[in-house]
């Protein structure tokens, strides 16, 4: 008669500590379905990047980013962390915060909405030392004002010595406003524009530096502070003010004047002029130890023709039609004389 066999140690083992047989094969079943799941769920989670993320620091309006990045999460999964900036001070702000962090980078992408600082942060090392960062599309700094003042905006370019010349029948096309005459006595107290240290405001200030000259500008920026302008916390606000008719005449960005059209706001942005400036939004790859695909994958991905055109309806960019009779900025130079001229521009404008 055969003996019968003997539990294995193991099996033994678990019997001494009061586990049942029934209990002891039960486990096995519980082990490989708990393998198989955890399989399955690491599989499913790499299919669809449920860990992949994307920390952006994003200068582009609220309004405008969040649906796009809505689309970009929907199309890959990946998630998208933005870091947004107040109106004020934006750009400059996100700028500050990427050269604060830049021995410790938090960022992954950074989305500016105009140029210059950009170049800065180029210039300093934060971005990747290729395939670094990138410009797109194009909106504009305009004059704006409201479309029932607009004889009164032109007659007031001129000094008091001068005869207004007769004004043509479209003045949106054929009459280009002089930008140095907002220091006319006409203007004071009627001129609105953003603080101009910070945004879209002080690079065009910092451009005029460069286009008219140090000493022209400095005397220009010193009448300006004289003619006591609105001094706004941003560009939508000064729309807003010429709207109400508290300013005859502002400068701001072309997204804010057709913002404010939308809401049916009666303002008009006046047409290009050679003191204009076109302004680009930027994308850049932060520099970091361990380089994030997904990152990548994002800068590509508002690159895309469908993302500028989402910003073009939107009214966040413009047509990519305005000419070229602007000013074009050595960004080299402006870059070299950034400190200087922003203490001048602090010296003229402290509040």
């Amino acid at each position: 008669m055969a003996k019968p066999s003997k539990p294995d140690p193991w099996f033994r083992e678990m019997l001494r500590y009061g586990w049942s047989s029934f209990e002891v094969w039960l486990i096995w079943p519980i082990l490989i379905l708990t393998l198989v799941v955890s399989v399955l769920v690491s599989r499913y989670s790499r299919s669809f990047h449920f860990s992949d993320q994307v920390i952006l620091y994003c200068a582009q309006d609220q309004v405008f980013a969040e649906p796009i990045l809505a689309e970009f999460t929907k199309q890959t999964g990946i998630v998208v962390k933005p870091v947004f900036d107040s109106e004020a001070v934006k750009t400059v702000g996100l700028a500050n915060r990427l050269l604060a962090e830049r021995n410790h980078p938090v960022c992954d992408v950074f989305w500016g909405n105009e140029e210059f600082r950009t170049r800065q942060l180029a210039a300093a090392g934060v971005f990747r030392a290729t395939n670094d960062w990138t410009a797109f599309g194009q909106r504009s700094r305009r004059l704006v004002a409201r479309q029932d003042k607009l004889a009164e905006v032109f007659s007031n370019q001129f000094s008091v010595s001068q005869s207004p010349r007769p004004l043509k029948t479209d003045l949106l096309t054929t009459e280009h406003f002089a930008f140095t005459a907002l220091t006319n006595a006409a203007f004071r107290g009627r001129v609105s524009l953003a603080f101009p240290l910070f945004g879209t405001t002080a690079t065009h200030f910092l451009a005029l530096r460069q286009h008219w000259g140090e000493s022209n500008w400095l005397a220009w920026c010193r009448a300006l502070a004289a003619n006591r302008p609105f001094l706004e916390e941003g560009n939508s606000h000064v729309v807003k003010r010429v709207a109400r008719g508290e300013a005859l005449i502002g400068v701001t960005d072309s997204d804010d004047i057709t913002a404010a059209q939308r809401e049916g706001l009666p303002v008009t942005a006046l047409t290009i002029f050679p003191e204009s400036l076109l302004i680009p939004n930027t994308l850049g790859l932060v520099a970091k130890p361990k380089p994030n695909p997904a990152a990548d994958k994002l800068y590509e991905f508002l690159q895309s023709p469908a993302v500028r055109e989402q910003l073009i309806a939107a009214a966040a960019l413009e047509p990519e039609t305005l000419g070229t009779n602007t000013l074009r900025p050595n960004w080299t130079d402006l870059l070299r004389d950034l400190d200087h001229a922003t203490d001048q521009l602090k010296e003229v404008f402290r509040r």
